[in-house]
């Protein structure tokens, strides 16, 4: 019986490199990894290594004293962190502590990396007997393949129709750059963005472009520019100091309240769709918690 229970469960990696991995991204440091797992650089570094040989994808780019997470790196680690929090209020639960209930909300990989994730610890503060599992999916909620009791995205189109939508988040495109690509290469009006690289994302391709024809500075011609997959790439690669980007506010209000990123142009922003989120007709009751927690987050800015 032991047997065949064991080949029902699909394969695990090696189970002690996730939570060096999910510590590593959250802080993008072996080093600060490291410190928080009470071990060594070089043991969070292995463990990496291992389990990156085990899925056969490399989950970050390493560079000198820098790390940042692949596609592949972003996708996992938002799901990984949210495993290993279950796994905590499972064992919370046994242990004769009150048990936890999910809330299982469905997000953009990028949304859940640069805006929910960072914001999470103080829902979990205020709610310890909620556990938040961030489901990403970068298929509109209509075609979600998973159950989820919250949904959060971008504009009115996408939806499951019988959804009843909730304005969330108001947004806007600010251009940003790192402090050291500033500090090189002074910016004090527009024109002098010609002197950096332009950072952009293939899903959003069209900010940059839209940005420069509302703001009506549109002789701007940037000194070269990079391509990335996702907007989470384009906003390290903008703290890396590789140049400036035009993006949502929202994905890089951490970065700017952190001091890894600058806007020198606070006053030129362009409105963009805001955000919407549902809760699910068969949602648990803790959702309705989560939702007024999101709303007080968008309020508080």
């Amino acid at each position: 019986m032991c047997a065949k229970i064991a080949r029902m469960i699909s394969p695990l990696p090696p189970l002690n490199a996730v939570p060096a991995f999910v510590a590593a991204a959250r802080h993008q440091s072996f080093t600060l990894a490291a410190g928080e797992l009470n071990v060594t650089h070089s043991a969070v570094s292995r463990q990496v290594q291992a389990l990156e040989a085990y899925m056969g994808v490399q989950l970050f780019e390493r560079r000198v004293r820098q790390i940042s997470l692949t596609v592949e790196g972003l996708r996992f680690f938002a799901q990984a962190d949210a495993a290993l929090r279950q796994i905590a209020a499972a064992t919370q639960s046994v242990m004769g502590q009150a048990p936890g209930r999910v809330v299982r909300i469905n997000v953009r990989p990028t949304f859940a990396v640069r805006w929910l994730i960072p914001r999470l610890p103080h829902f979990v503060e205020r709610h310890p007997g909620v556990e938040p599992l961030v489901l990403t999916s970068t298929v509109p909620p209509e075609r979600a393949t998973d159950p989820f009791d919250i949904a959060i995205r971008r504009g009115m189109v996408g939806w499951p129709p019988a959804a009843l939508l909730r304005p969330f988040l108001e947004d806007d495109v600010c251009v940003v750059a790192s402090p050291a690509s500033l500090a090189a290469h002074p910016v004090r009006t527009p024109t002098d963005l010609s002197e950096l690289a332009l950072l952009w994302s293939r899903t959003r391709k069209g900010d940059w472009d839209a940005w420069v024809e509302h703001t009506g500075h549109e002789r701007i011609k940037p000194a070269g520019q990079m391509q990335f997959e996702h907007v989470h790439f384009v906003v390290q690669a903008a703290i890396d100091g590789l140049g400036f980007a035009a993006v949502p506010a929202s994905l890089v209000a951490t970065g700017l309240a952190s001091g890894q990123l600058q806007c020198p142009f606070p006053e030129l922003r362009m409105p963009i769709t805001r955000y919407y989120f549902t809760v699910a007709a068969d949602a648990v009751p803790e959702a309705q918690l989560f939702a007024q927690w999101l709303e007080s987050e968008a309020r508080s800015g």
